[in-house]
């Protein structure tokens, strides 16, 4: 039986990220080094892989040690799982509780923005209101004078 496999490794090597792919065919071992530049997330090492696979060039051949799989599936799904987890922070709903704190702060000071531009323009409104009145010479009563009660 034909054992194929593709294995993705991200190093930080100063000052650059690199991912190093393996490919195992059998009992032989291909290795290619691909430079990323800054950190990659997820999504952008999948378009990566999708669009340049191809192009990889797997020269460096050597003798691959045979790994036997584990045969309980359980700890496959936990070893899986542990690899996942270690490029993020968090678990799933923390992430997505961060992503939601950070747009219902994005959507909180654009409120307070408008909240306090608008304040700023009825004290202004008051102001002049308040100019124009002195002006006249005498105070007539105005509802929209914060002193004056009904």
């Amino acid at each position: 039986m034909l054992d194929v496999g593709l294995e993705l490794n991200v190093l930080f090597d100063d000052p650059f990220w690199i991912g190093v792919f393996y490919l195992t065919n059998g009992d032989k071992c291909y290795v290619e080094r691909v430079v990323f530049g800054q950190e990659p997330s997820d999504g952008e090492i999948y378009v990566y892989f999708l669009n340049n696979y191809h192009k990889l060039n797997f020269v460096a051949e050597f003798k691959a040690k045979h790994k036997d799989k584990p045969k309980n599936p359980k700890r496959l799904q936990r070893m899986i799982r542990k690899q996942s987890m270690n490029l993020q922070t968090g678990t799933k709903s923390m992430q997505a509780l961060k992503r939601q704190y950070e747009q219902n702060k994005a959507k909180n000071k654009i409120i307070r923005r408008e909240q306090r531009t608008a304040e700023k323009e009825h004290l202004f409104v008051l102001k002049q209101q308040k100019r124009k009145a002195k002006h006249r010479g005498h105070r007539p009563f105005c509802y929209n004078f914060p002193g004056n009660v009904k």
